[in-house]
């Protein structure tokens, strides 16, 4: 016999396949775009289709943003025939039913088709994708939330304002923080931390294959749980994603919901073509229940807890104890003989001295965040780096001093930076005279030269940012963090995670995954650009686009003095930022056979008379994905 909870979730199933078969009969016999039916108990409404009178007064939505009407369904956000139009980019669409609904205590069904048509940019990305969002009340989406957070928050906000919403989010780009460019996630407080995600590919769905998709979303009152089901239209739907939820936490009991979507630096066409929503409210002490079974369980499992506990207190749990302390003995032992091969016997300090000297590794004390872990006036990373950098010894690069392994955990100590990272000043909290930048840039090409050729196995950094350089009392630079780097000897094949900051990686990594001094190169490129000009290479310049689009585009007109940093006053050497910049356009060749080594980029800077590498009067377009084992016959030409 079925019980109540599973009567019900095959009676709102038989509720819906009875709503949709009429649906389609109403489709044939009528134009009406839309039906509703709202009683205490259930709420039913349907959109077959979308048309203009669908966002009017009555029409059954509230149409906010980008919304634009087609022809059957309902555009989100819209690429128009002039692709510099301002309205393809950093726009929002946000669409509700226009009455509030009751979604908890209920169990619900949703279904609606989307397609996505992208607008690739010359790296084959597009963005930003579409979400079904369940929100607290009908305001339009917050200015400030087009990109990557689809219409759901204010990234000013991040942390601060607390957003009663549930989206369920189609994400068609890859930020650092994202699993791809093809996923589904549940999002509750922040897009940047899901609940959960999961790409698509498994279920061989392509959110950008411009077909006509169908998600149904199933919320389940009784259990407390969502379930996701996504598939071509026409295709059966397969379940892809389920968890528990309890909305009564998440959001209020009278909510708005509907659809988002954005675009930010690259466009795309978002397109809602139907919707059917069924809900069933359920009893209010379906919720009381709950809470008697948590009483019951917190007093049960204890009592279970202890009982087991005591069944496994004994010989088995001692004896596993010996072995895991045998194990972490041997393990010390080995990590001790390999950082005294590595590090030439640096110091090893005591967790209670780190502790000490850090104030208990206190945030006042903390310097930056690295590959791995956090940077204190302690530095704390892990074994990748000691053996990497535990051998190097350049006076630009970050000297190891000693190291602390207890209780499972891996400390490193390093020289103490006075003046921090350079990141501090790129994000204007100090100022840096033209000599010191010149200081910096030498220093750096310096470090990486010895790097990719004069430390034995080249290293390749693969995180090289402002973040990453330390900067000594004297504004002397040092790379650190390689908890990234890797032996290019150890190197094979393709990596399945690309490693590295967004804005400093090169181009072909997106394709080959693989990391090479060449990469190292074109990051290098970047951060030459931002010390001159002052400016973060993520930040936008008016009118301009991106850095690197900037500074082309200045030397396109023969204008490249125009990149330096204004807060500099004129006080610097034209000819110096002529070839520093020039140099900066050569290690960012979209080719990475075309950029110079770091032997020639050095003898550029600290040689005025060494020539620079040519370089074409304009960008040059598209990506050129190297051939690894194939030489290049021209490579002699441009490189030193």
């Amino acid at each position: 016999m079925l019980n109540p909870p599973k009567i019900l979730q095959h009676f709102l199933l038989f509720y819906t396949i009875i709503i949709i078969l009429l649906q389609q009969e109403v489709l044939s016999s009528s134009s009406y775009s839309s039906s509703t039916c709202d009683d205490d108990d259930h709420v039913i409404f349907s959109f077959p289709k979308f048309n203009t009178s669908n966002c009017k007064p009555g029409g059954g939505l509230l149409c906010m943003g980008a919304i634009s009407p087609g022809e059957g369904y309902l555009n989100m956000t819209t690429v128009s025939s002039n692709s510099s139009s301002k309205s393809n980019f950093n726009s929002i669409g946000r669409v509700l039913y226009n009455k509030p609904i009751q979604i908890w205590p209920t169990s619900f069904c949703t279904s609606f088709s989307f397609k996505i048509f992208p607008h690739y940019n010359e790296i084959g990305d597009s963005g930003d994708g579409i979400a079904f969002v369940i929100a607290q009340d009908n305001s339009p989406s917050p200015n400030q939330s087009f990109g990557s957070y689809l219409g759901l928050q204010d990234p000013l906000l991040e942390g601060k304002k607390r957003y009663q919403q549930l989206a369920i989010e189609m994400d068609t780009f890859k930020n650092e923080w994202d699993l791809d460019d093809n996923h589904i996630g549940i999002d509750t407080q922040s897009v940047m931390n899901s609940l959960i995600t999961k790409n698509l590919n498994s279920s061989h769905i392509d959110l950008k294959s411009s077909k006509l998709i169908r998600v149904k979303i199933i919320y389940d009152g009784w259990k407390k749980e969502i379930q996701i089901y996504v598939g071509y239209e026409g295709n059966l739907l397969s379940s892809f994603l389920n968890q528990s939820l309890r909305l009564s936490k998440i959001v209020p009991s009278q909510v708005y919901i509907g659809f988002t979507a954005s675009t930010g630096l690259l466009a795309e066409t978002n397109q809602i073509h139907d919707w059917i929503f069924s809900s069933t409210k359920l009893p209010e002490n379906s919720v009381m229940d709950n809470k008697k079974r948590k009483i019951v369980l917190a007093s049960v499992i204890p009592i279970l807890g202890c009982l087991v506990l005591l069944a496994l207190i004994g010989a088995p749990i001692i004896r596993r104890r010996m072995i895991q302390k045998r194990e972490r003995i041997r393990r010390m032992e080995e990590l001790e003989r390999q950082y005294t091969a590595a590090a030439a016997t640096p110091r090893k300090f005591t967790y209670k001295q780190l502790a000490k000297a850090t104030k208990n590794f206190s945030k006042d004390n903390l310097l930056g965040s690295g590959g791995f872990g956090s940077v204190y006036k302690g530095e704390r990373e892990y074994l990748a780096e000691i053996c990497t950098i535990g051998r190097l010894r350049h006076k630009n690069i970050l000297q190891l001093q000693g190291w602390c392994h207890e209780n499972e955990q891996l400390l490193l100590v390093y020289d103490f930076m006075a003046n921090k990272s350079l990141n501090e000043f790129m994000a204007g909290q100090s100022f840096l005279d033209w000599k010191t930048r010149c200081k910096i840039l030498t220093g750096l090409a310096s470090s990486l030269l010895y790097l990719h050729e004069e430390c034995g196995d080249p290293v390749v950094h693969r995180d090289v940012k402002p973040s990453n350089v330390m900067l000594d009392a004297d504004f002397s630079p040092y790379l650190g963090d390689f908890g990234l780097a890797r032996l290019l000897k150890n190197t094979t094949g393709v990596t399945t995670i690309l490693a590295g900051t967004v804005g400093y990686m090169a181009p072909e990594l997106i394709y080959t995954g693989k990391a090479t001094t060449e990469s190292d190169v074109y990051s290098f490129g970047v951060l030459a650009l931002e010390v001159v000009s002052g400016k973060k290479a993520s930040n936008l310049i008016v009118g301009e686009g991106c850095l690197v689009d900037y500074a082309w585009d200045m030397h396109t007109k023969g204008s490249l003095e125009e990149c330096v940093d204004p807060k500099l006053s004129g006080n610097f050497d034209k000819n110096q930022v002529i070839r520093i910049l020039t140099t900066a356009l050569a290690c960012l060749h979209l080719d990475s056979n075309m950029r110079p080594k770091m032997r020639k980029v050095l003898a550029v800077l600290i040689n005025s008379d060494e020539p620079l590498v040519e370089i074409p009067e304009t960008r040059p377009r598209g990506i050129y994905v190297p051939l690894y084992g194939i030489s290049n016959p021209f490579s002699g030409s441009n490189t030193a």
